[in-house]
């Protein structure tokens, strides 16, 4: 039901910064997390950081302190700020979505097409 569409990638040298957006559509569960993950070359895909609809954030250790997720309800819009990119972070970054109907309940899942983040110099 949900569609994910994803902006803001592209090739920035280390140390530089990048504002990923993704912004979904269709009918959102009131409950949700919103978050982002990311697929290294040649590796599998990992969660980079997520928030829920009630403000609560997860961020992977190897983020921390550098990116920063935020979500804009009324346009039922995430945000990934990326500060200090270093070339670890290359890497396709899938926007996700995970809707519930109840507190507990098991998610319904939906994914962003991807948007690719190069850090090269």
């Amino acid at each position: 039901q949900a569609q994910l569409v994803e902006s803001g990638g592209g090739l920035v040298q280390p140390g530089g910064s990048l504002r990923l957006s993704c912004t979904a559509s269709g009918s959102i569960s009131d409950i949700n997390t919103m978050g982002w993950y990311r697929q290294p070359p040649g590796k599998q895909r990992e969660l980079v950081a997520t928030m829920t609809s009630g403000g609560s954030t997860n961020y992977a250790d190897s983020v921390k302190g550098r990116f920063t997720i935020s979500r804009d309800n009324a346009k039922n819009t995430v945000y990934l700020q990326m500060n200090n990119l270093n070339a670890e972070d290359t890497a396709l970054y899938y926007c996700n979505l995970e809707q519930y109907r109840w507190y507990g309940s098991p998610a319904r899942t939906s994914w962003g097409q991807g948007t690719q983040v190069t850090v090269s110099s």
